[in-house]
């Protein structure tokens, strides 16, 4: 009979394969089944009365953590049944929470615009630090393009054509997308590209890797400070909530965001329609039909004469 780590393995084997579960993903899975395990005292042979009383042990976790730990026992114990290893699923006595879609964090463009003062003032020292290059072309990539920040850090050097406005990503789920690349990113990606070894696979290179995402996070967090903005404010995934909201506020289709964003379900970009009112109400004074005829009475026929109503 196998043991726990053994199906685990298995399992997340199966979903790198056969579902293209990206490494945060089945790291994450990993996590939370070795977890449960842990805390029922074995996984495999757990029974619907053990997976009740997950409830009680997951009643001071948010939401979005309890439906991602259960989705992953779900997952686990139907690809136990499928194989034969069980001849039941015990997966649903777990707790069904509905987790609420909070707003995600963004900046205002007079607070992107803070971000991009200090990368001018430092990339206009003769000559310019490579540093100050690289960090040129992860930000402008980053709000420009919205990518995530695993995409971001292991793109590979030759990513970025000179004649192409566009790169192909394999994000989430190995889906590929199209991301459209400005003018702008494309420059600093020249400039940052001399400093780059020419035996490196990765655009972003650290050791004998690409850049970490857990260094990006230090630089862009210290990017804000010298802005002056809170650290604690800003992030890579920031600087695309950013990307997508002043895209949409600036009159991008719904449509045309979630390609670019790599969402499988156009549910998670409608999140950055929480443009405020005082936006809205512009948008009804400018576009709306209405909007373009004379604010005169409007004329009413009554008995056979017209008068202003």
């Amino acid at each position: 009979m196998y043991d726990d780590a053994a199906l685990i393995d298995r399992f997340l084997e199966m979903m790198a394969a056969e579902r293209g579960a990206s490494r945060n993903t089945l790291l994450a899975y990993r996590a939370d089944l070795t977890g449960v395990a842990e805390s029922l005292g074995g996984l495999v042979k757990a029974d619907k009365a053990a997976l009740g009383s997950l409830a009680s042990l997951w009643a001071q976790l948010a939401a979005t953590t309890v439906a991602r730990k259960a989705s992953a026992l779900r997952a686990f114990f139907a690809f136990l049944e499928e194989e034969g290893l069980r001849a039941d699923n015990p997966a649903t006595a777990l707790p069904r929470p509905v987790p609420r879609r909070s707003l995600p964090k963004i900046l205002s463009i007079a607070e992107v615009d803070a971000l991009f003062a200090v990368i001018a003032e430092r990339t206009a020292a003769t000559p310019p630090a490579p540093l100050d290059l690289r960090l040129s072309a992860l930000i402008e990539l980053l709000y420009g393009s919205g990518l995530r920040a695993t995409e971001l850090v292991s793109l590979p050097r030759r990513a970025l054509a000179a004649d192409r406005p566009f790169l192909i990503l394999k994000g989430k789920g190995a889906r590929e997308r199209l991301v459209p690349i400005s003018d702008r990113a494309r420059a600093a990606v020249s400039a940052w590209l001399v400093h780059v070894p020419a035996e490196s696979p990765w655009l972003f290179p650290s050791g004998k890797s690409h850049l970490s995402r857990i260094r990006l996070y230090q630089l862009v967090k210290a990017l804000a400070a010298a802005a002056g903005i809170a650290p604690d404010r800003v992030s890579p995934h920031v600087l695309r909530h950013a990307f997508a909201t002043h895209l949409l506020e600036g009159g991008a289709d719904l449509r045309a965001l979630q390609a670019m964003l790599g969402h499988a379900d156009i549910g998670t970009t409608q999140i950055y329609t929480h443009v405020d009112s005082r936006r809205l109400v512009e948008l009804v004074n400018s576009r709306h039909p209405l909007a373009t005829l004379a604010s005169t009475p409007r004329q009413r026929r009554v008995d056979g004469e017209a008068q202003a109503s």
